[in-house]
């Protein structure tokens, strides 16, 4: 079973199991139903060919940066074109902003690859920019250019083996350099390791400490949890930050944490109350 038919199935059974969840599911099992057989034409692929792995990430940089993307204009504007389609099918709101974004990338008015290439780096101004050009809200514009470049970076990361950075301790995936959407602790030993939220690597990370400020404090970092289930929250009072982090020795191994993350959104309500912000 693919990466996408995991998180179709788990969405779905989700959506059964627990009849709470089957408002949330129908938009996102549509946006994986469209990428699955498609994941390989997004328009967007990685060439890792000329890149030194050892000198990178001995230097605390990951192996893909902008000049690693390789991009087909034409391929990804049909690709992104689908995307739209989708969600102004299955959303519930901003049919008309979407509709100006299919209308930019189909008259050559929006520029695909500076915004793919903002979204990796995580800078702001390009989509703030075409944002505020084309009268749409920035969340939505990145939501629809991160789906092809999420897809392009899965693949690239698949091809990695689980334990090729030993000696990465950054707080930032050592594949894309985005920052981790949860942590998973697995193994007799509950190993940690911290899984990106754009290409869902997962690497290795000290359990006693904070990935988003890297306080090593026991006394500031602790953990609450609701209910029964496998994830928690892991807090940190010394940056007010906090990661969900499953738990697989108590089950839920088989769901891809992209999916847990959205199964447990509860956790990001209830954190938030407690004065704690997601990780960033």
């Amino acid at each position: 079973m693919s990466s996408t038919e995991s998180k179709i199935s788990a969405l779905r059974q989700a959506a059964v199991t627990a009849p709470e969840y089957a408002a949330i599911t129908p938009l996102f099992v549509a946006v994986y139903d469209y990428l699955l057989g498609r994941e390989g034409t997004t328009g967007i692929s990685i060439d890792l060919s000329r890149v030194d792995r050892t000198q990178r990430s001995s230097h605390g940089f990951p192996l893909i940066s902008p000049s690693e993307l390789c991009i087909d204009r034409s391929m990804l504007v049909v690709f992104l074109t689908g995307v739209v389609y989708v969600l102004e099918r299955h959303g519930k709101e901003g049919d008309a902003a979407l509709q100006r974004i299919a209308l930019a990338l189909s008259s050559g008015e929006l520029d695909p690859e500076p915004l793919v290439a903002s979204i990796l780096e995580r800078r702001r101004a390009p989509l703030d920019e075409a944002s505020l050009a084309l009268d749409v809200p920035a969340p939505l514009l990145e939501y629809v250019f991160e789906i092809p470049l999420k897809a392009a970076l899965e693949l690239g990361a698949a091809g990695i083996g689980a334990d090729a950075f030993p000696d990465w301790q950054e707080n930032i995936c050592p594949v894309c350099g985005a920052r981790p959407a949860m942590a998973e602790l697995a193994g007799e030993e509950g190993r940690r390791k911290l899984c990106c939220s754009a290409c869902s690597y997962a690497w290795s990370f000290k359990r006693i400490k904070c990935p988003s400020c890297g306080c090593e404090e026991a006394d500031k970092l602790s953990y609450f949890t609701a209910g029964e289930g496998a994830t928690r929250v892991d807090t940190c009072t010394a940056c007010s930050r906090y990661i969900k982090t499953r738990d697989a020795r108590k089950g839920g191994g088989e769901v891809p944490l992209e999916v847990e993350d959205l199964l447990t959104i509860h956790l990001d309500l209830l954190a938030s109350k407690e004065g704690f912000e997601r990780g960033k």
